[in-house]
């Protein structure tokens, strides 16, 4: 990137909106080709094929692990999976006091006190193998701390994780109290991986921003999990379950669905911001819904097919097809997870993604500080008597 800076300011799209910021050897997403990667890999090839520790691993050392690296991989962040008994003892009184929020919002709060007890230091002060350590430790400890915030908040006690599951394994038995079905854990397992990375969302950016002020890691965390927490970014997949509700029968899907797009109303699971074509991690899922068969899936796939031949005919042009989140909630609910922990099972595989951006924005001393156009009154005015 060029290191020569503006003498003036430089209006730029809303939403900054195709401008470049920074740049990355993490990944990429091709919304025009419907394809995205992780470093040089298909992360649909990826969810498919390797293990979530595999990934993990690429993510945060550059390359996939082989068999030795891999188990002294999955050997290390199973031990970082155990909470320090003053962070343990806290959780009971942060999800009572979450309780009307959810688990997403203990868990900022929770990780924030993680990140604190564990000692982590602001990343303009310690090395790269010290900001690699934390972010192992706070991806590690996340599926704990949320599984545990949802467990209180029903009134049950955390269940310990077990070194001896894999990544996906063990958060759906500390979740649940089971060891889950293979299925099942492979499907989790499977959408955990298409979603660790996805471009410079708002999460990831919020993230990096925060990295570039050379803060600790947590903090740079804790504020992506804000970004994620708004409903236009990471809190779909079950509103997506919610639309299939509300029609109800097969006999509503028309009259619904033209009801809300001709309200101008959002249906939620439909569009995206970077993908013209199909979102490919809705092509992944849906194969993993058809897997599993049943009356959801069946409703699912009609819905799909109605929404998009109206939203065809009535909004011409626009080319709106189905996102992650329509799908994603379908695998979940199919795979026992409640509503409420959708959103947080999405953070919890985001937080690896962030914290590879974090560790490579910390590379970097500049600080992210854009500037504003003022539209207000025309100063400078006197300041009135008291």
């Amino acid at each position: 990137m060029p290191t020569t800076e503006p003498s003036a300011p430089i209006d730029v799209p809303r939403g900054l909106k195709g401008v470049v910021v920074t740049e990355t050897s993490i990944g990429d997403v091709r919304g025009a080709e419907g394809f995205y990667h992780y470093r040089e890999y298909s992360a649909v090839d990826l969810a498919q094929t390797r293990t979530f520790e595999d990934v993990w691993h690429l993510m945060f050392h550059g390359t996939l692990p082989d068999a030795a690296e891999l188990a002294t991989f999955r050997a290390r962040t199973a031990a970082l999976r155990h909470l320090s008994p003053d962070v343990a003892e806290a959780l009971p009184a942060i999800a009572r006091s979450t309780a009307l929020s959810g688990p997403l919002a203990g868990l900022r709060t929770a990780l924030s006190l993680a990140g604190a007890s564990a000692g982590f230091r602001p990343l303009y002060d310690i090395d790269p193998e010290r900001r690699r350590a934390d972010a192992l430790a706070a991806c590690a400890a996340v599926p704990t701390l949320v599984t545990a915030l949802h467990r209180l908040g029903q009134g049950l006690a955390p269940v310990e994780p077990r070194d001896d599951l894999p990544y996906a394994a063990n958060y759906l038995y500390m979740l649940t109290g089971q060891e889950p079905d293979p299925a099942q854990a492979r499907a989790v397992e499977s959408y955990l991986i298409s979603t660790v990375d996805h471009g410079f969302n708002a999460s990831t950016f919020t993230a990096r921003v925060i990295a570039s002020t050379g803060a600790d890691l947590a903090a740079c965390l804790v504020g992506a999990l804000g970004a994620l927490s708004g409903p236009l970014h990471g809190g779909a997949p079950s509103r997506a379950l919610d639309t299939l509700d509300a029609i109800g029968s097969p006999d509503r899907i028309d009259g619904w669905l033209r009801e809300r797009v001709l309200a101008g109303d959002r249906i939620m699971g439909f569009g995206h911001p970077v993908y013209t074509t199909e979102d490919p991690r809705s092509r992944m899922l849906k194969g993993i819904a058809r897997g599993f068969g049943g009356d959801l899936v069946d409703f699912a796939l009609q819905v799909e097919e109605r929404a998009e031949a109206i939203l065809a005919e009535l909004k011409p042009g626009r080319d709106l097809h189905i996102n992650v989140e329509f799908y994603a909630g379908v695998v979940m609910e199919l795979c026992g997870l409640p509503r409420e922990m959708f959103t947080p099972t999405f953070a919890a595989a985001r937080m690896v993604g962030w914290s590879a951006n974090v560790l490579e924005q910390a590379e970097d001393s500049k600080i992210i500080r854009p500037v504003a156009r003022y539209v207000g009154p025309a100063p400078a005015r006197p300041v009135p008597a008291a």
